[in-house]
């Protein structure tokens, strides 16, 4: 695989482009085409195999790092070169709802877990083998990291669940300010992305130690308990999320069968996806737009669409540090369907001006999953082919 990638270094870096057509009332952010393409200079290691849809990365600050599995199971990076040891860590997740999209999902590391050795975990939650919802699990991890067990009750309970899993999007992301952002899917519930009253089909700002609402957001003046953690509304199934250094939130989400968008986070803002048409519908109607500009003149419109047809964008983050030449500053994007990582340039407000699939992480690895930076300032993604799945070890070379 090593040398296959080494082979197409020197191949150009392909720009993205979206198809021309897009659904009504949701035309698509205008791209920007590279002048000329040029080669790519990117590294990619396996560190190790042996996983099952690692669905996110949590770094320590001894440089290991846990990683959750969408069956239901913890695992520990031992350290970040090829070939390290990734062994289990017991924790009881027998009540993991591991069905379709949902199970053990993102996590999120708490930056004070050198001395309280805590995380935090999405995931879908079944009782007697019955959907409850999807919840945000707090956890100690053993000194030994051998071993991680719960701590206190769920920081948050009550997201929205399919009893098959769909649209289970849930990633946590720590902002610079200390907040706690979660993205959540709709669960295929044709109201849940409008209704502000639920947390479903939304981007939540809490405490990370309560899971309280913080002074800021948007609807914090509301009498409804849910609706003072919204934070934007109007996501189909959002399952990346990434603050650029300055403060601008972008979310990677999931479109039905064209329409995959990148968005940049407005607070209070609706982003303009609605299958119920207005509560006209009570069938889940994938055929309106992702960004329904008509029925929502104010919406956020999306900074970028996949067009005509489907990425499968999942995870996010931000590629920073002078290692990284070029690429500085870009946001990189991972695509299951598309088994990818897409480069986003982007300009002061937001807006993109350019994409890149990098040849060595095109269709080299298979579907790709989490993308997160590591302390090191590598970029660290998984696979999620289902067999065998790995991480991998990015760098600008």
């Amino acid at each position: 695989m090593a040398m296959r990638a080494s082979r197409v270094a020197a191949v150009a870096l392909v720009v993205l482009l979206g198809a021309c057509g897009a659904p009504d009332g949701a035309p698509p952010p205008p791209s920007t085409r590279a002048p000329d393409p040029v080669p790519s200079t990117l590294r990619v290691e396996v560190l190790g195999g042996g996983l099952e849809h690692p669905w996110d990365l949590g770094f320590l600050p001894d440089g290991t790092a846990l990683v959750t599995q969408r069956p239901g199971r913890l695992a520990l990076l031992a350290d970040t070169s090829p070939g390290a040891q990734i062994r289990p860590v017991r924790a009881d997740l027998g009540d993991v709802l591991a069905e379709g999209e949902g199970g053990l999902l993102g996590m999120v590391v708490h930056p004070d877990f050198a001395e309280s050795r805590r995380f935090v975990t999405c995931q879908t939650h079944q009782r007697d083998g019955r959907a409850v919802d999807v919840r945000l699990v707090t956890w100690r991890l053993a000194e030994d990291g051998g071993s991680a067990e719960r701590v206190g009750p769920p920081l948050l309970a009550g997201l929205p669940v399919n009893p098959g899993g769909r649209h289970s999007g849930c990633r946590p992301e720590l902002a610079a300010d200390g907040a706690l952002l979660v993205t959540t899917g709709d669960t295929a519930d044709p109201a849940a992305a409008q209704d502000r009253r639920g947390l479903g089909g939304k981007v939540l700002r809490m405490d990370l130690r309560t899971g309280a609402p913080l002074p800021g957001n948007p609807f914090l003046d509301s009498p409804d308990p849910a609706e003072r953690l919204v934070y934007s509304y109007g996501h189909r199934n959002p399952q990346g999320i990434a603050q650029r250094p300055g403060g601008q939130v972008f979310v990677a989400e999931h479109g039905p069968d064209s329409d995959d968008e990148l968005n940049l986070l407005r607070p209070g803002g609706n982003h303009g996806w609605d299958p119920s048409r207005g509560g006209d519908s009570d069938s889940y109607d994938e055929s309106v737009p992702m960004t329904d500009l008509r029925r929502f003149p104010d919406a956020v419109p999306a900074v970028w669409s996949s067009g005509g047809t489907t990425e499968a964008v999942c995870a996010a983050a931000f590629l920073t540090g002078g290692t990284w030449g070029r690429f500085d500053g870009m946001l990189a994007v991972t695509a299951l369907k598309g088994s990818k990582l897409m480069l986003f340039r982007l300009a002061p407000d937001g807006s993109v001006r350019e994409v890149l699939v990098p040849p060595e992480l095109d269709g080299l690895h298979g579907r790709l999953r989490a993308a997160r930076l590591g302390p090191d300032g590598a970029l660290y993604v998984t696979t999620s082919n289902g067999t065998d799945d790995r991480i991998l070890r990015v760098t600008s070379s």
